[in-house]
């Protein structure tokens, strides 16, 4: 996820890119749909997968935890590790683990071996996220860096209105396994397509390596950090227990049409951060986390009105969908040449922390203060998110973004 320009010199004869390679970005993106729906499959068919495994779904709903324990638990490090690795040969092996792991889902009987599989499944993923928008980035001319980042990341809100709906009727239709296969035929498919269209760059120099604490002291890292941490906390919190949310509001039967609003809203938000990315970062932060702010605050006073419920969850879309574009960018541009990898894999490492501590989080704040506690959440946690975005107008999230 950088631009990774302390890389061994590129083959002869390679021109520079004049435009978007949209066959080779595509790819990217159904790589950031497989990692993201991969993750969050089974909240989808948790019931059945639970009964056949023996285990509590509590203990099932576990998968999704050591997923993203997987990620943040090795996504330093192997970045580190794979740093002087050609960038193909690095995709293809991330995503032969989601294959792998898939699979061994599917088949497994066993809720320890499922557990293995799943962290296995969350190590490549922290492979390919500290990969892929870096990957983006190399592919284009440095006018539209920004758009192939949205391009690559379109997979996410993708994954995540339609994958998992798509997902759970699959389950209900025929079984968990299959919906599992599904993933495992999907990612086959797109093994052969990176081969095919993907073009391939190399890695870093091992002697310019960069190292990770000391990439904390560069200017603009920590607060993209934080920004990071704090607004996919709020996110997750609200997203993990939605249904329970709708369910409370007396809107459960329309489940997966709120996530498919949710979902097309987030699809506009990325054409329009990949659109003014290059020119707007800093106010297209903003923007984001006044809309996301916005949309707690709706939830929390007028959850009885299902206009109004549909309106929170749209500006909810409009301000997420872009920002995993807009955080992984500032942390590129943040790290600059020299701490740009070690910026993007303590990102991936706080995203999916921030996840594993929404879920439970939120399981406390059910607890003790019940679903009102989810809305009022995001809006409290916008908060520092706002005053941290507007602090970092030097570093981090600057008004004007160099190329």
């Amino acid at each position: 996820m950088t631009t990774d320009t302390t890389e061994l010199a590129e083959p002869r004869g390679r021109s520079a890119p004049t435009r978007l390679p949209l066959s080779a970005l595509l790819a990217l993106a159904t790589a950031v749909f497989i990692t993201s729906l991969t993750e969050t499959l089974p909240a989808g068919v948790l019931p059945a997968m639970s009964a056949d495994l023996g285990v509590s779904e509590s203990a099932t709903g576990q998968t999704i935890t050591v997923y993203a324990l997987g990620t943040a638990l090795t996504a330093i490090p192997l970045t580190a590790a794979t740093e002087a690795w050609r960038r193909k040969k690095l995709l293809l092996t991330a995503m032969a683990g989601f294959a792998v792991a898939n699979t061994v889902t599917a088949v497994s009987t066993n809720f320890p071996l499922t557990m293995v599989a799943r962290f296995v499944a969350g190590v490549a993923a922290g492979v390919a996220w500290a990969l892929l928008a870096g990957y983006a980035r190399r592919m284009a001319p440095p006018h539209l860096q920004g758009k192939a980042i949205a391009i690559a990341m379109a997979g996410i809100p993708v994954a995540l209105s339609l994958g998992v709906p798509a997902g759970t009727l699959i389950g209900k239709a025929f079984s968990w396994q299959i919906a599992f296969w599904t993933m495992t035929v999907l990612t086959a498919v797109l093994l052969l397509w990176i081969v095919a269209v993907v073009p391939d760059y190399p890695g870093r120099r091992s002697a310019a390596r960069t190292r990770m604490l000391p990439a904390l002291s560069v200017p603009g890292v920590r607060p993209v950090l934080v920004v990071t941490f704090v607004f996919v906390l709020a996110h997750t919190i609200l997203y993990t227990y939605v249904a329970t949310f709708l369910e409370h509001i007396g809107m459960g039967g329309s489940i997966e049409v709120v996530l498919l609003v949710f979902g097309g809203a987030s699809l506009i938000s990325i054409w329009a951060v990949g659109s003014l990315i290059n020119r707007r970062l800093r106010a297209l932060t903003v923007g984001s986390t006044l809309l996301v702010g916005v949309a707690g605050a709706l939830l929390a006073v007028w959850a009885d009105s299902p206009v109004l419920v549909y309106a929170a969850v749209t500006l909810w879309g409009l301000g997420w969908g872009g920002v995993p574009t807009l955080l992984q960018t500032a942390a590129g541009d943040a790290g600059g040449e020299e701490a740009a990898d070690a910026a993007q894999a303590m990102l991936v490492t706080l995203w999916n922390l921030a996840m594993a501590a929404g879920g439970v989080v939120g399981g406390v704040l059910l607890g003790l203060l019940g679903t009102a506690s989810f809305p009022w959440s995001v809006l409290l946690l916008m908060i520092p998110v706002l005053l941290v975005v507007l602090a970092a107008r030097i570093h981090g999230f600057p008004a004007e973004r160099s190329s």
